[in-house]
């Protein structure tokens, strides 16, 4: 049997999630990072993406969508997001409409520009941060790879 740790994923609205895992793979800023039983503390910025996690005695990953947060590894995982969402739990038809709309106002806006306003520079981040929250929803819910 592998080596197990519990694991909490917690919202702002609730403790989403709260088991024995003998895997976590998240998105932090950096690239796709792995967490296993023993692994050295870390602390590390997550942004919006899949999160995997393997549970105790599974072979099979589930799946989770998550926004913006951190991981805090110590003996417990403790993974602090913004919003999180199992595949079953995602609208798709709203995910879909807000990766539309987001693809298409970062389309139709010049972002390479140095000298836009500051409000304008905050508008293309936001844009940002949503279509990368509609991505993450979108590949759990298996609707794109």
């Amino acid at each position: 049997m592998a080596n197990v740790y519990m694991l909490e994923i917690v919202t702002p609205n609730q403790l989403f999630y709260s088991g024995e895992v003998e895997m976590v793979i998240v998105e932090t800023v950096t690239g796709q990072e792995g967490f296993m039983a023993g692994h050295s503390w870390a602390t590390k910025l997550l942004k919006s993406g899949v999160c995997y996690i393997r549970e105790k005695g599974e072979k099979e990953l589930r799946t989770i969508a998550l926004s913006d947060g951190f991981i805090d590894v110590k003996k417990t995982v403790l993974i602090y997001a913004d919003a999180a969402e199992w595949a079953e739990e995602i609208d798709i038809h709203r995910a879909e409409a807000a990766y539309e709309r987001y693809s298409n106002w970062l389309e139709s806006h010049d972002t390479s520009n140095a000298t836009k306003a500051e409000e304008e520079e905050r508008r293309v981040l936001r844009a940002k941060a949503g279509l990368s929250r509609a991505m993450s929803r979108l590949k759990v819910a298996g609707k794109v790879k």
